[in-house]
Order: C-alpha cells, then sequence, then structure tokens
C-alpha cells in the first residue's frame, strides 16, 4: 500500500525535474511513511512513496526490471504473486526480491497490457518501458485503489494517487467543474466519471491505459466488467459450499502480510463473517476493533462485543461523539474532492485505532453491493415487480399524481412513509432507483442554484449518467440493474474512496476480501431469491454463515455505519447549520442562492424537514472550495 505519482511528456522527450516529481510525492507522503523514491529519464518522471507491508526489506520503489527496460511505480498488493513468481521462473524470468511488485514487472515484460488479467488482488500502477517509450497505467477490477491524471499545456500527463498530488504541481490550472458538484450533491460524492477541477480524469477501475510517445492520447480500455446476464444453477446447499469456499479463499489469502494484522468488527453480518473466517485460520487471537457512537439507538457496539466473545478476538473500541466534528478539516484534506458520506467519521477513528496495534486491517466491505444487502435492493425488488404487473402508462397517470399529493412526513416511521414509494413507482426502474439511491434530488438542488449555476448547467442532472449505466448493464432484473450501477457507481465512488483515504490518512492497509473477484463474479450470477428473499438482503451469505453466526446478529434490522449528524447539526452543531448559509466562501463561488440554504437550516433545526445530510454536504463542499480555490 504506497501513493504514487509521476509525469510523461507525450508529445517529445522533454527533462523531467525531479524535484517537481518529489514535490507531486510529498503531498501524498502519508500514504507511505516507510520510504520514498524518485526516478527520472528523457519524457518521463515516477515518484513513490512506501508503506512497507510485503518484503520490507526488498520492495523498494521506483522498481527496474533485472534488464532495465522497464519501471514500475505500484500502489496496492498481488495476492496471487508466489503463484505468478513460480510461473514467471519457469518462462526464464530471474527474480531479486521476494516482492509482489517485481512479479508485475516481469508479468509486464511476458504478458503486455494483458498482465493485468493475471493479477488478484487491488492496484494501481504505472510502468514505463524504455525501449518503446511507452507508459502503461493499470488500476485494479472494482476501483480499491485510486488513480487521477490530467493533461497539462506543456503536452504532458501527470498522474497520481490523490488529487492532492496533480495539486502540486504547478501547470495544474484549477478551473471548477460545476457538473461535480451537481454530481457531488445528488450522490454524496464525485464519481469516478467526473472530478471537481475541470479537466482532471480519474482511470476507471478494471481499465488500462497505454501511452506512446509521439501518438495521441487513446481513452482507456475495459478489461474487467461485472456481468449480472448469466444464472448459476444448483440446490441451495451445493451454492452455500461455493460462497463459502470463496470466502474463506478470500480472507485466507488477505491474510499473507509480513506485518501485524487485524480487522475491523462493526457487529454486522459483513465484518462478522470475516472476523469468524479469520479465526477459523488464524493461530493466534484475531486483533479486531470496533467505533461505537454517543447516540444510542445508532450504536452497535454491543453486538461487535458479542462477536469478539465468540471468537475470542483480542478486541478494543472508542466511541464517537459530536465533538469529533472538529476531523472535518481532516477530512477535508485527505479526501481533497468533496465528500459528504458522515460515515468517514468514525471510519477515520476506526482506522486510527486499528493503527495503534496493526499495520494491515480486514473489513467487511462489499458484500452489500454483492449479495444486495442494502434496503434500497429489497425495496427496488419489490417495486420492479410492481412495475412488471402493472402497465407503465397506468403507473404515471394513477400513481404519480397520488403520489405528489401525498404528505411528506420525514418524521413519521418507514412504512408510513408512502409519498416516495408512489413516486418511484410511477417513473421508470433506473429512474426510481437513482431517486432512492441519491442525496438531494433535482428539484432541491434546482432551489439551491443562483441563475448564474443553472445556466452554466443547461439542464444538467447527475442522475442521467446512472439511468445510462442501468440501461445498458449486462443484467436480466431490474435488481441486477440495480447492483451494477452500485458496483461501478457508489462502491468506488463512496466506500472505496472512504476506505483508501482514511486509512492511509494513518498509514493502514484495509483489505476487503468480500471484494475478491472470483466471489464477485459467482454472486452476479446467482438467482434473484438466493439474493433477496422474504424481505431479506443477502440471503445466501446470511443462511451459509448460520454456522457461524447467532441469527440476532445475521438477521436484525441494518444498520450500518450511521453517523448521528442530523441530530448533532440540530443540537450542538446547529450553529455550524446556519453558518453555511453565510459562507463567504461558497458566495464567491456564485454557485448558490444563500437565503434558500438559510431557509433549509432553519427548517432542520426547527425539525419541520430532515435537510441533515444536505447540510453536511454543504458542509463539506465549503471546505474542499476553500483548499482548492481558495
Amino acid at each position: 500500500m504506497c501513493g504514487i505519482a509521476g509525469i510523461f511528456h507525450v508529445e517529445t522527450a522533454k527533462p523531467v525535474d525531479p524535484e517537481r516529481v518529489r514535490r507531486m510525492t510529498d503531498a501524498i507522503a502519508h500514504r507511505g511513511p516507510d520510504g520514498s523514491g524518485v526516478w527520472t529519464a528523457a519524457g518521463v518522471g515516477f515518484g513513490h512513496r512506501r508503506l512497507s507491508i510485503i518484503d520490507l526489506a526488498g520492495g523498494g520503489q521506483p522498481m527496474h526490471s533485472a534488464d532495465g527496460k522497464a519501471v514500475l511505480v505500484f500502489n496496492g498488493e498481488i495476492y496471487n504473486f508466489r503463484e505468478l513468481r513460480r510461473q514467471l521462473e519457469q518462462a526464464g524470468y530471474a527474480f531479486r526480491t521476494d516482492s509482489d511488485s517485481e512479479v508485475i514487472l516481469h508479468g509486464w515484460r511476458h504478458w503486455g497490457t494483458d498482465c493485468v488479467t493475471h493479477f488478484h488482488g487491488f492496484f494501481a500502477f504505472a510502468i514505463y518501458d524504455l525501449t518503446q517509450k511507452q507508459l502503461f497505467l493499470a488500476r485494479d477490477r472494482l476501483g480499491v485503489k485510486p488513480l487521477y491524471y490530467a493533461d497539462l499545456a506543456d503536452g504532458s500527463i501527470i498522474f497520481g494517487s490523490e488529487l492532492k498530488a496533480l495539486m502540486a504541481h504547478p501547470a495544474l490550472r484549477r478551473e471548477a467543474d460545476l457538473g461535480a458538484v451537481d454530481d457531488f450533491l445528488s450522490f454524496g460524492y464525485v464519481p469516478d466519471h467526473t472530478c471537481l477541477i475541470s479537466g482532471v480524469k480519474k482511470l476507471p477501475a478494471g481499465h488500462t491505459m497505454l501511452l506512446q510517445q509521439g501518438r495521441p492520447r487513446p481513452q482507456p480500455v475495459e478489461y474487467w466488467d461485472i456481468d449480472f446476464s448469466n444464472r448459476i444453477k444448483g440446490s441451495q446447499e451445493e451454492l452455500e459450499e461455493e460462497l463459502l469456499r470463496l470466502m474463506k479463499q478470500a480472507v485466507e489469502s488477505r491474510m499473507v502480510a509480513d506485518v501485524p494484522l487485524g480487522a475491523f468488527l462493526s457487529g454486522g453480518v459483513d465484518s462478522s463473517s470475516v472476523v469468524a473466517l479469520m479465526a477459523e485460520i488464524s493461530r493466534q487471537p484475531v486483533k479486531t476493533c470496533s467505533i461505537g457512537f454517543d447516540v444510542g439507538e445508532l450504536d452497535e457496539s454491543a453486538y461487535a462485543d458479542t462477536v469478539a466473545k465468540r471468537f475470542l478476538t483480542d478486541h478494543r473500541s472508542r466511541q464517537v461523539g459530536s465533538d469529533d466534528f472538529q476531523l472535518i478539516d481532516t477530512l477535508a484534506f485527505h479526501f481533497d474532492e468533496p465528500f459528504a458520506d458522515a460515515s468517514a467519521l468514525p471510519t477515520y477513528r476506526v482506522c486510527e485505532l486499528a493503527r495503534e496495534q496493526v499495520k494491515v486491517a480486514l473489513s467487511g466491505d462489499g458484500a452489500d453491493e454483492a449479495m444486495a444487502g442494502y434496503r434500497r435492493h429489497v425495496f427496488h425488488h419489490g417495486e420492479e415487480t410492481a412495475r412488471g404487473m402493472i402497465p407503465a402508462a397506468l403507473r404515471s397517470a394513477l400513481l404519480g399524481p397520488l403520489g405528489r399529493a401525498y404528505p411528506k412526513a420525514d418524521w413519521a416511521p418507514r412504512p408510513l412513509r408512502a409519498k416516495t414509494t408512489l413516486l418511484s413507482l410511477a417513473r421508470s426502474g433506473e429512474e426510481g432507483y437513482a431517486e432512492a439511491v441519491g442525496v438531494t434530488g433535482p428539484a432541491i438542488r434546482h432551489q439551491l442554484y443562483s441563475g448564474r449555476a443553472k445556466g452554466i448547467l443547461q439542464g444538467y442532472r447527475a442522475e442521467e449518467h446512472m439511468h445510462r449505466l442501468m440501461r445498458g448493464a449486462p443484467a436480466r432484473s431490474g435488481l441486477d440493474r440495480a447492483q451494477y450501477a452500485d458496483m461501478k457507481l457508489w462502491l468506488p465512488g463512496d466506500i472505496l474512496t472512504k476506505l483508501d483515504r482514511t486509512s492511509m490518512a494513518v498509514g493502514l492497509e484495509a483489505r476487503e476480501p468480500l471484494l475478491d473477484h472470483r466471489l464477485i463474479e459467482f454472486t452476479a450470477k446467482l438467482p434473484e431469491n438466493m439474493r433477496v428473499r422474504r424481505g431479506q438482503g443477502k440471503y445466501l451469505m446470511k443462511q451459509t454463515m448460520e454456522r457461524y453466526l447467532p441469527k440476532d446478529i445475521l438477521y436484525r434490522p441494518k444498520m450500518g455505519f450511521v453517523t448521528p449528524v442530523a441530530q448533532w447539526l440540530r443540537g450542538p452543531l446547529a450553529d455550524s447549520a446556519r453558518g453555511i448559509a453565510n459562507s463567504q466562501i461558497l458566495a464567491s463561488m456564485q454557485w448558490f442562492d444563500s437565503a434558500a440554504i438559510g431557509k433549509i437550516a432553519e427548517d432542520h433545526i426547527a425539525g419541520r424537514s430532515d435537510h441533515g445530510r444536505l447540510l453536511w454536504q454543504l458542509i463539506m463542499l465549503e471546505k474542499s472550495v476553500a483548499r482548492i480555490f481558495g
């Protein structure tokens, strides 16, 4: 786990200043506190910051191939590197280290651009081939590790693990992309297909890009995608055994490290499953850690304690309270772009807690996306069944007006909030799901925007990207399409960004065994009733894990890593809610109507509406704008 950065002159081999590369890597020094390196040649420069996990003595970078013809900078882990090493040694390649980095280098020499299909793990890397004068950029299948890049006016391309690495280059123009602001307000994060700085791009998950000096820059090439269009056959017992085999394989492969290792434990199904399998594999007590909250109804720490006692783990926990609001400046620094998933606060704290004893921690992230574990998946599955029974014209004519007339009741118990369901059923499946997964809908965004912003946006709506994604998904059903969209947008943009930035901020490597691509390929083929059944998501996984976990862990209502931001913004943080309406930083961008923001803040504080997530979005947006454009 590391940080990488580099410069490549595409048009001509201009000299690269090593100090400029060093400044780019210094900007992400937190990603690699154990070492650093810079290498330059005609037209190219690589920088690296190292967090030592495998081959502590021999894995330094930038790393040169034995023949001196290729150079690598790499962020991530290749879990099958020993198996690949044996294959490559049989093919005649000699190794000088015991690191997975050298396997990537020889893999490039042997398989070329196809090397990525052989790697099991998570990664973002750059290889420069001195013979061919080619730069090869690659990102893992699911987007666990980030990779930003941008074209500069001098004909060069710069790249780095975080946006701040690019921002350290003086030639990067900092102009805001208002479309990215709309994406952020819609989803709560800036997705991978856009960036707050206009012109900066993110290499998409499961893609590579090969640049040749003296030739125009090509588009990224996809080498892997999630396919929901096929269904696997077999009895439930057979499917359970295969799922368990894949889960065990994924967990065991991620327990390989030359440094202390542990796990996050929330007390939910996913992290509890990972810990259960780790305990079965490990000869020593698993080191686990969890975070609780000062709002009782959102505190799951008692469930984490139950699991820790069941598997005799070495467990530690801490509590997050409203005073942790002071962390937002730290979070804004590490995320660069605005990021409004408030669970970043406890995630940072649990990473901080884990790092006190271990350098690698396994998490349960990914199972909800892979096996339909979110409530929205269950609701969408039911709504799609209803859509299939009622003609679209009738749904639009009857349910649309009924939904608009039905009172909005944020305060009511969830079953009584029929307005959202009625409006969703009146729309197409992709429109309804985009609304369900969104944070701030288009109507409220339209109220917030200034006339100038509306003119720049020209009717742009963030949700349309998700609509297109779902319509073009390799899928059979509405549930398939919803999960596909989550895997392509939500997972890399929110979940994996959150875990990467918070873990890297404290020098911790986080690993996600439930995102092993072989496991993902299997779950994408499961029949729908093996994912959602009787109002429960993750049906097959829960059935499989009954042999390890008690039913009150497996079948209690899903809570997730929920942070009580809405309550805080009505109580101890009410002044922050009011202050965002008078923000001089946001006012300087001329994007919003401050009076509209002020009304939203007062309605939330008074309890007339729940605008906690929107206010948190605006607070985090203000922090990012100040950092990038201030």
